[in-house]
């Protein structure tokens, strides 16, 4: 199925590609999520006629979110929690818990934002945590885990 990006996807495209993708991943994620919409002819004549807007809603957002970057890489939190006398938590620490811990702080993030690519924080100490805030830009934050 040939669809038309309404936005940046990683590994896909940019704003107002023409990209084949499989009609499922069209149907239940790119079009729903407003990301893409069919390639039909009318839908292309519409593209063209608000290009210009969107490029702008685009330029917005991603400056918002390197606005968002400097403010969480500048910014290091601490996550107390229960731990063995190894540094083993008895536990983990999530995704949730570091957004919630950047949130108290003062700055917006959401829980999809944050990417533990090796799994949660299992072990006491300090940790670097990559957090994507657009298909463009990505911050790293420093986590540092603490027995209660």
């Amino acid at each position: 199925m040939e669809v038309i990006l309404l936005q940046r996807i990683v590994k896909l495209g940019n704003l107002g590609d023409k990209v084949k993708v499989k009609p499922g991943y069209a149907r239940n994620y790119l079009i729903p999520g407003k990301k893409a919409v069919s390639a039909t002819a009318a839908n292309v004549q519409a593209f063209e006629q608000k290009r210009a807007q969107l490029e702008g809603e685009l330029n917005a957002a991603l400056a918002k979110a390197q606005d968002r970057a400097i403010a969480i890489g500048a910014l290091e939190v601490t996550i107390a929690s229960k731990a063995g006398a190894e540094g083993k938590l008895f536990g983990s620490v999530g995704a949730l818990e570091i957004m919630e811990a950047v949130s108290a702080a003062g700055v917006e993030l959401r829980k999809r934002e944050v990417r533990l690519v090796s799994g949660p924080l299992r072990e006491l100490g300090e940790h670097v945590v990559p957090v994507r805030l657009h298909a463009d830009v990505e911050a790293l934050l420093k986590v540092h885990v603490v027995a209660e």
